[in-house]
């Protein structure tokens, strides 16, 4: 009983390999930036509520949040900036971006001149992080799934 366990696994994990292997896109993958297991590195910023936000009035923070909106927006278009979004009921802890950048001084250079940043609305926390190549086509998905525009 306990061969056929063993011989029943290794077939199921064969089957599994082999789909995997299948469905492999090496075109896609090289496309993505993907390294052997689909992966590869990114840059993820915390945004996390500034020092300054109480300086300014709401009409000048509807103004930076603008800005910032604008920003983000750009780096898209640059695709630099993979994904990014707001987190629900943390007023300390904002959001978060996700850079297809090469190091953190580069994802810096970027979070720097958003102007919620240089209004000291917002501040970020940068790591590196390594996740599926595949959120590489979340702007080109998200395009296809949102009726409106922010």
């Amino acid at each position: 009983m306990k061969k056929l366990i063993i011989t029943f696994s290794l077939l199921f994990s064969g089957a599994l390999l082999a789909s995997a292997q299948s469905t492999y896109d090496e075109v896609l993958a090289t496309k993505l930036g993907a390294d052997e297991l689909g992966m590869k590195k990114y840059v993820m910023a915390f945004l996390l509520r500034g020092d300054r936000v109480s300086e300014y009035s709401p009409e000048q923070r509807q103004e930076i949040q603008a800005g910032h909106m604008a920003n983000i927006g750009k780096m898209a278009e640059m695709g630099k900036l993979v994904l990014a979004g707001p987190f629900f009921g943390n007023e300390e802890l904002r959001g978060i971006y996700i850079f297809d950048v090469q190091s953190i001084e580069e994802a810096k250079a970027l979070t720097e001149a958003d102007p919620a940043i240089q209004a000291g609305v917002l501040k970020m926390d940068l790591k590196e992080w390594y996740g599926s190549a595949a959120l590489m086509m979340v702007n080109e998905i998200h395009a296809k799934v949102a009726k409106k525009s922010l």
